[in-house]
C-alpha cells in the first residue's frame, strides 16, 4: 500500500518515501491514514488481504475500529513463521520493478531476462532498504513492536501460524487452506 501511495502521488506520498528510503517504520497515524484511505477507495465488497499490516499494537486497535466504523469483520490473522537466515536470504536477494513494482528474487525467482522486469519491461533494482544492518532493526522492531499485535489476535481466536520455511508452495497451500471458501 505505501509503494502503491508513494506510485500514485499526493499529500501523504512524499511523507511516507521518506521514511521508506531510510528503513524506517511509517508511523503509526500515518500507517493508519493509508490503509483507511484504501479501505475508503475498495469499498466493503470483495473482503482483502493486508501483508505486514498492522505492525504495531495502536495499528491493530485503530484498524479494529476501522472495521467496527465499516461493520467490516475481521475473519482471520495468519502469521508467517520463517527462520531468521531465510528472511535474510530473501530480503537481501529481492529485486523490484522500479515501474511495476513486480518482485523477484537474484537466486529464486528470476526474470527471463536478466534485469528486466517480465511484466512490463522496467528496470529490476534493489531496494535501499534491503540490507542485513536494515533487516537486523527491523527483527528488533518486531520482537518490541509486532509480538504485542500477535498476542492481541490470538486472544481473539483468530490467529492461525503457518510455517513458511522452506518451499514457497508449501506456504501458500498452507495459507489457502486457512482461507473460506
Amino acid at each position: 500500500m505505501f509503494r502503491d501511495a508513494i506510485r500514485k502521488g499526493g499529500p501523504l506520498s512524499e511523507v511516507v518515501r521518506q521514511f521508506i528510503d531510510k528503513g524506517q517504520l511509517v508511523p503509526d497515524e500515518l500507517t493508519v491514514q493509508i490503509v483507511r484511505l484504501w479501505l475508503d477507495d475498495h469499498g466493503p465488497d470483495g473482503g482483502f488481504i493486508f501483508d505486514g499490516f498492522p505492525r504495531t499494537l495502536p495499528q491493530a486497535e485503530a484498524f479494529d475500529r476501522l472495521l467496527a466504523e465499516r461493520n467490516l469483520p475481521l475473519t482471520l490473522i495468519i502469521l508467517m513463521e520463517v527462520k531468521m537466515e531465510e528472511i535474510l536470504g530473501r530480503i537481501l536477494g529481492r529485486l523490484s520493478c522500479e515501474k511495476c513494482g513486480a518482485l523477484y528474487h537474484a537466486q529464486n525467482i528470476l526474470p527471463q531476462q536478466s534485469g528486466i522486469c517480465d511484466k512490463c519491461g522496467g528496470q529490476l533494482i534493489r531496494r535501499h532498504d534491503d540490507t542485513a544492518a536494515i533487516l537486523h532493526e527491523r527483527m528488533q522492531w518486531y520482537e518490541t513492536l509486532t509480538i504485542p499485535v500477535v498476542h492481541h489476535y490470538e486472544s481473539t481466536g483468530l490467529l492461525r501460524r503457518v510455517n513458511a520455511s522452506g518451499l514457497y508452495e508449501r506456504g501458500f497451500v498452507d495459507i489457502l487452506e486457512l482461507l473460506p471458501v
